[in-house]
């Protein structure tokens, strides 16, 4: 093996082994980036604030972020007081018309869903954040709320719940 070669690799392994010792993040394969400490999450109860949204709103909501914490992440569910802990509220519910047309009727309506969230990291201070998330989706004027709502809601739910996680865990 020529000197060149040899030296090329032994520089390939030393920055390999500082990467892997220096870090102080531990990394899945979904790209999250987790406390190396953290073992628990707890996800609690979203209250529903919002005067207008259907009584299931938070219990689907808290499940859809359940859901992507256990699919995304190495972390245990636990009911309360997790490693990373998040909390709070749907404060926003409503239904808006979209792309009027000539004739003054909407071609859509637009079902927005808006939640606050808290959430705390037990090891990281700095990563601990209280802000509101916000999604849309819309719809054919001609169809009636309650014909998509559930539809509209899971696909809502879904977007929120990954927003939350890209905020939370990929520092986006």
């Amino acid at each position: 093996m020529k000197l060149l070669e040899r030296n090329q690799i032994l520089i390939l392994v030393s920055c390999f082994l500082l990467l892997a010792t220096g870090c102080k993040t531990s990394y899945s394969f979904s790209g999250a980036a987790i406390p190396p400490e953290a073992k628990t999450v707890s996800i609690l109860y979203f209250a529903n604030n919002a005067s207008l949204a259907p009584p299931t709103l938070s219990q689907t909501f808290s499940e859809a972020l359940r859901d992507i914490m256990s699919r995304q992440t190495r972390l245990a569910l636990v009911t309360k007081g997790g490693d990373l802990n998040f909390e709070g509220s749907i404060t926003g519910y409503g239904v808006a018309p979209q792309a009027i047309q000539s004739n003054d009727q909407a071609a859509t309506n637009r079902l927005t869903i808006t939640i606050n969230v808290k959430y705390t990291c037990a090891f990281d201070e700095k990563k601990n954040y209280e802000q509101s998330f916000s999604r849309f989706a819309d719809f054919p004027s001609s169809q009636n709320i309650s014909a998509v709502e559930s539809d509209l809601i899971s696909t809502i739910n879904s977007q929120l719940a990954q927003d939350i996680f890209n905020k939370t865990l990929n520092d986006w």
